[in-house]
């Protein structure tokens, strides 16, 4: 998984407003954004879809290097002055950058994207990880004397030699 975050709470609709607000404020001319991004995960891939209207896919550039995955691109601006003259400007325009750490377990050769209505979407296919080999233990001198035990020659002796004292303690008392 990448990262985990909830969206249902107000808290996060103010603070997208707050960092448009310095994002407006600070950007050279409003030159940059910040795409909305959904990060997906199944059994078989990780999707990560970003919302990017009004951009051509030929503006959009996605790597992946060294487990990073980075989506940039540039909106470019629809403005014409002339005989119109804005009265709100909302819409944003620019370049964007995108920066997404990748955990392990991933195939980095295999992933591709699609662009369909606006929406970048990003599939990252799983790798299988290896499993851990479990590996057996062995004792050098246990294993030896169990396989003298399975023989049969060693508890004969002992045997033998234990009838052998009785014998001989019975016919001492006699």
């Amino acid at each position: 998984m990448l990262y985990r975050m909830t969206t249902n709470s107000p808290i996060f609709g103010l603070r997208r407003e707050i960092d448009r607000l310095f994002e407006d404020t600070f950007a050279r001319d409003g030159s940059s954004f910040t795409p909305a991004v959904d990060i997906k995960e199944n059994e078989a891939e990780i999707r990560l879809e970003a919302e990017l209207p009004g951009i051509k896919p030929d503006n959009v550039e996605i790597t992946a290097e060294n487990g990073v995955l980075t989506v940039r691109g540039q909106k470019e601006a629809e403005r014409k002055e002339g005989d119109e003259r804005y009265h709100v400007v909302e819409r944003t325009y620019g370049t964007f950058m995108r920066a997404f750490q990748l955990p392990q377990g991933v195939d980095e050769n295999q992933i591709r994207a699609d662009f369909e209505h606006g929406v970048l979407t990003v599939h990252i296919p799983k790798a299988a990880l290896p499993q851990p080999k479990r590996i057996q233990i062995g004792v050098q001198g246990k294993q030896k004397e169990q396989a003298g035990v399975g023989t049969g020659t060693s508890n004969q002796r002992a045997s033998s030699t234990r009838s052998n004292r009785g014998n001989e303690e019975v016919a001492q008392t006699r």
